[in-house]
């Protein structure tokens, strides 16, 4: 189970453009919290927290606790806006979860062993990852942070896919639900053949003829 993590929000009460630009000059980002049996709430967190926890992979794919005057909250991010080219994040949404409710999030996939691996260690092979993260459901209890994938016996040749991944228990992955052609390919090892280098043209071959001398007119 994914480990949750706690961050302290306080309740905003002013809305709107004006009120969120004022919030943001402040160091605070403007978010809010719904779902649930509760209504929505506005709600403000320092920028400085925001920034340090969107630096984490646990920060989009694991459970976390927020902490509104000592009322904790579970929730999951669902959406973050940023500026398109400062380093702000300007608003957040977080849904509630139920303990007895299956949610559905995309977690990160982690692969280790690559290097050792028949595949890893041949000359010439290229290992591609297809997936650097698939969407899960499952019940909050079971939420991994991430999925750990084994290269250890990857092969030259071999292809990993969804259906084959090692899912901890109580996890699904819905896509698989919908048929074989959604199987798709998450690691690939390839064995890269060089082309040949075409033969260099013999001396004056291919070269272009030398146009002929105009012909001057002949006076009559």
């Amino acid at each position: 189970m994914a480990k949750t993590h706690e961050i302290t929000v306080e309740r905003r009460n002013d809305e709107g453009k004006g009120a969120s630009r004022r919030l943001r000059r402040a160091g605070f980002v403007p978010a809010i919290v719904y779902g649930g049996d509760l209504k929505p709430v506005s709600i403000q967190i320092s920028h400085n927290t925001v920034w340090h926890a969107s630096q984490n992979e646990w920060f989009y794919s694991s459970i976390l606790d927020l902490n509104l005057g000592g009322e904790v909250q579970k929730v999951l991010l669902r959406d973050m806006q940023r500026h398109p080219f400062k380093q702000l994040v300007l608003h957040l949404d977080f849904q509630r979860i139920n303990e007895n409710e299956a949610i559905r999030l995309r977690v990160p996939l982690h692969f280790k062993n690559q290097e050792v691996s028949p595949a890893g260690k041949a000359s010439g092979v290229v290992i591609t990852h297809e997936l650097n993260e698939v969407e899960i459901a499952c019940l909050p209890k079971d939420l991994p942070e991430y999925i750990e994938i084994d290269l250890a016996e990857l092969k030259v040749g071999d292809i990993i896919h969804l259906s084959e991944l090692k899912l901890p228990g109580g996890v699904e992955i819905p896509e698989l639900r919908l048929g074989k052609e959604h199987d798709h390919a998450v690691v690939i090892a390839q064995e890269v053949r060089e082309e040949a280098e075409p033969a260099p043209a013999a001396e004056g071959e291919g070269a272009a003829a030398p146009a002929a001398p105009a012909k001057k007119d002949e006076k009559k």
